[in-house]
Formats: structure tokens, C-alpha cells, sequence
């Protein structure tokens, strides 16, 4: 039996218990840390601090940390695994905003202000201090919609079943209860709360009804900025502190693509930009600051465990990544314990090992003509899994390229493409290339981490006209009445 290891974070007064070498990157990210540059050491992005105990920083680990101008006492996260007992200082929460990798400039407010990310599997407060634009302290859990299924679809049944104002009580009494703690343990009081979230999640939330999400062409009248007072949501909050729930782009692209547009700054720029989002439901937007056109795909759920066999989230026991080590495939394990199923990033790594191994074929097909392959003790890929994998991948590279023929432009002329997400911390960007999920050169490629989250600090301290600006500019088009779609989404499908 491995040994148990304690880790101590700061300032959040967590105490939490890992397996003993557990890499840092598959705990810290639940937090708020996020690995942009996907575990090089380059971006400095996963920095914290040694307060107390071991934390083992090799030859190369510290030619990173004395390159980034960080002392004896600082880690790069991505680089550690956790040994023996100890405490460390979480740097996310001294750090003001950061969008587009660079400080966010913006014109202080008074007192404080908490931005909600309101996620169809995962919720994520955090609370600002509004003249400083730093971090206090973070708040996570899971959707307590999540027992009406993990998807948006079911979600929406569930609606239309007569569940709506239980799952209107669930999410607003979980969100409630998540400020509560974050308030009571700083003794502050809060002038701004700024929610975001996809179309779905708006109109539960809100109260609004989502029948005309459930058929073609899924469009709602009811897209626009939402106002509560504390009272109405059963909060306890002063009566001037405003919360207000952001407008959603169209169909099922919401307010968090909003957010992340503004997070990445592409709104602002001359040269084009891609975000890419592939939460439960898989958005993608390109444009400048002339033009944004977005549009939602439904390739989530695959990439997100949905759908395959032994699929699962991104948390202790899922396969995250795959790669080739001495001609043998090796699997990384969050949380250095047994396998239990593979997440989206291991989905992605072992499809295109598998192409490397000629285990599978450009059509999808398992050479060896049987109906599954190992990866580790007792996890298998399933014939059916690599379907859903095909569907999946190409829905999102057909949304890609019709996005681009919209424009007349092609891949050569974007300058950046954005990944959002915690998922994106363990996504091994040359495989995702392999695939042919995005085909860009892979330094054109950001992990951007949670950008919905981003975005929504960003609104704490931005009035309306801002906002409004972003949304003229921006334009949602439905990618199955493209005439061109079904052509492309085939060809798509091939593994290249």
C-alpha cells in the first residue's frame, strides 16, 4: 500500500492527502493553478511557494526558477511530485488578473467583488479585492445538477420533465453557499457578484425557459443580461450589491465564451484569433476586432470521459496521458494510483499512439481485428470509444474550417489559437496536431486554462458598453446548416 503524503495550501487553509509521488500538476489544477505551457517550466504560471517541509527541485528545475528570477524558496509545480509532508503557498492568490498571459490593466473599484463561473459539471468562485485586482481566496464544487445528467441535453429534458425550479433551487442554493464561505471567512462584504456560464445554465439559473433550446434551430429570445437582488436569490448578501448573470452569445454558446473572448483579448486585435472550448459542450469562435463568428459543436461530452466506455473526468484514477517509452506505452495516472478509465487528454494521446504503433487505421479501424486494445491493467480503447472519438474530433475540426471558409482565410493567417479549460493542463499539444483535431503549427497554440473564469474577473471591473461592444461585433452561426458541413465533417473523420 503507498504511503499517504499531506500537503498544506495556503491561503486557502486546505489540507489534503495524495499518494505518496503524486505529481503536483494532478491536484493543484482542482485549485486554481493552472499549466499553460503544459509542464515545460517556461511560463512560470505554476509557481508556489515552500513554506514549510521538502519540495525537491532538481539540476533543470532550478535553471527554470533562476531564469524566471524566482529564489530558494519558490517551486514550479509542474516539476514536483509530492514525497513527504508539506505546506506551500498557492502564488495564483497574490497575483492580480492575468488575460491574454500579460496583466490585465484596469481601473480599480472600492471593496470587494466575487466572479462565479457556472459550469455544467463544475462551479468556481473567487473572490476580489476590486482597488487591487488580486485573488483572495477561491471557492470549488461540483454542479449539484449533475444527478440530472452531465450534459446539456439531459439537462434540458430534465426541464421539460417539470425539474426546472428544483434545478433552479440546486444551483442558486450551492452558489449561495459557495459566496457564503468565502465571505464568512474573510469577514468582507461584497459589492459585485458576476456570473458567467453556457446557455443552458443562464436560462436554469435564471429561471427562463429552455423549450426552444430543445429543437432546430435552438435558438432562445431570452439570451440578454440577467439582474437578481440578493433577496431573490436567497442570499445574504447588503441590498446594493448587484449580481447579475452575463448574456449568452446564441444557442448554446453563453456567457462563459463571452467571458473568454474578453480573457483573450480578441476582440481588441488586428491579427485573428482562435478559442477553443472543450468543456461539456464544445464551443469555438474565431474573428478580430472587426469580426467574431462563434458556433457550438457537440463534441464535449467524448472529451470530456462521456460516451467511452471507460471514460471519466480529469480527477484521481484517470489516464491522462500516453506516451512511447522504449517502444512501450506508458501511462500517466492522476493521483499515482491504479488505473480506473481514461479522461480527454488520455483519449487524445492514445489515439494518436496508437496511429504511431499502426495499432489503428486512418479510417479508425483496429488492425489486429479485435474489438478493443489494452492501455494499462484493466483500461481498454473499444472499437466503439474510437468512434466516438472520430465523431467528436471531427466535429470540431469541420467547425474549425467552416469558421475559416466564413472568413476566406485559412489557418496560416491566425495568429493564436486558444485553448480553454482545465483540461487543456494535460493536453500534449503535438498529439492533438497527429489527429488532426487542430491543425496548426504548435506554437500558434495557448493554453489559456479557464478563461470563463478569467473573463468574468475581467467584468468585475468593466461597465456595460464594454460588454456591449464585444456582443455587436459578435455573430453565432449554426454549423449544420452550412451546406458545406457534411462533406467536410466526413472528411474530418479520417485520422490523419
Amino acid at each position: 500500500m503507498l504511503k499517504k503524503v499531506q500537503i498544506s495550501l495556503q491561503p486557502l487553509g486546505k489540507r489534503i492527502s495524495v499518494n505518496q509521488g503524486t505529481p503536483l500538476i494532478d491536484v493543484l489544477h482542482e485549485y486554481g493553478v493552472e499549466f499553460p505551457c503544459g509542464g515545460k517550466g517556461t511560463c512560470g504560471r505554476c509557481k508556489v511557494k515552500l513554506l514549510q517541509g521538502k519540495l525537491q527541485a532538481d539540476a533543470v528545475q532550478q535553471k527554470k526558477l533562476k531564469k524566471l528570477n524566482l529564489g530558494k524558496d519558490w517551486r514550479l509545480a509542474c516539476f514536483c511530485k509530492a514525497e513527504s509532508d508539506f505546506t506551500i503557498e498557492i502564488s495564483q492568490f497574490e497575483e492580480i488578473i492575468l488575460a491574454d498571459n500579460s496583466t490585465f490593466s484596469f481601473s480599480p473599484g472600492e471593496g470587494f467583488g466575487i466572479a462565479v463561473d457556472v459550469g455544467t459539471t463544475t462551479l468556481v468562485a473567487q473572490l476580489l479585492n476590486l482597488k487591487t485586482g488580486h485573488v483572495l481566496d477561491a471557492a470549488t464544487a461540483l454542479n449539484p445538477q449533475v444527478k440530472f445528467g452531465g450534459d446539456l441535453i439531459s439537462r434540458i429534458q430534465s426541464c421539460l420533465d417539470g425539474k426546472q425550479d428544483e434545478m433552479q433551487m440546486l444551483i442558486r442554493k450551492k452558489t449561495g453557499e459557495m459566496i457564503q464561505s468565502l465571505l464568512e471567512k474573510h469577514q468582507v462584504e461584497i459589492s459585485k457578484v458576476v456570473l458567467v456560464g453556457n446557455t443552458v445554465m443562464h436560462h436554469i439559473f435564471s429561471g427562463l425557459n429552455v423549450q426552444s433550446l430543445s429543437f432546430y434551430p435552438f435558438e432562445s429570445p431570452d439570451l440578454g443580461m440577467q439582474h437578481f437582488s440578493g433577496e431573490q436569490l436567497k442570499w445574504k448578501l447588503p441590498r446594493e450589491t448587484t449580481n447579475r448573470f452575463y448574456p449568452s452569445i446564441g444557442s448554446f454558446v453563453g456567457s462563459d465564451i463571452l467571458a473568454g473572448i474578453a480573457a483573450t483579448n480578441m476582440a481588441e486585435k488586428e491579427n485573428f484569433s482562435i478559442l477553443i472550448d472543450l468543456g461539456t459542450n464544445g464551443e469555438i469562435v474565431l474573428g478580430n476586432r472587426e469580426k467574431i463568428i462563434c458556433a457550438s459543436t457537440a463534441a464535449g461530452p467524448a472529451f470530456e470521459g462521456a460516451k467511452i466506455s471507460q471514460g471519466m473526468r480529469a480527477v484521481t484514477g484517470a489516464i491522462s496521458s500516453v506516451q512511447v517509452e522504449s517502444g512501450k506505452m506508458k501511462c500517466h495516472v492522476i493521483g499515482n494510483v491504479p488505473p480506473k478509465g481514461l479522461c480527454g487528454s488520455g483519449l487524445i494521446d492514445a489515439m494518436a499512439v496508437l496511429l504511431q504503433q499502426e495499432k489503428i487505421g486512418m479510417f479508425g479501424e483496429i488492425n489486429s481485428g479485435e474489438d478493443k486494445i489494452k492501455l494499462a491493467s484493466g483500461v481498454f480503447l473499444t472499437q466503439k470509444d474510437i468512434r466516438e472519438f472520430q465523431l467528436a474530433k471531427a466535429a470540431i475540426a469541420a467547425g474549425l474550417q467552416i469558421l475559416l471558409n466564413t472568413f476566406k482565410i485559412t489557418f496560416n493567417e491566425v495568429e493564436n489559437v486558444f485553448i480553454a479549460g482545465g483540461f487543456g493542463n494535460f493536453l500534449n499539444l503535438r498529439h492533438v496536431i497527429q489527429t488532426g483535431l487542430i491543425e496548426t503549427p504548435e506554437e500558434k497554440i495557448i493554453k489559456m486554462g479557464n478563461t470563463a473564469l478569467i473573463g468574468a474577473k475581467m467584468f468585475l471591473f468593466e461597465n456595460d458598453s464594454s460588454i456591449q461592444k464585444i456582443l455587436e461585433k459578435t455573430s453565432h452561426i449554426n454549423l449544420e446548416a452550412n451546406s458545406d458541413f457534411q462533406d467536410i465533417y466526413v472528411e474530418k473523420l479520417m485520422l490523419t
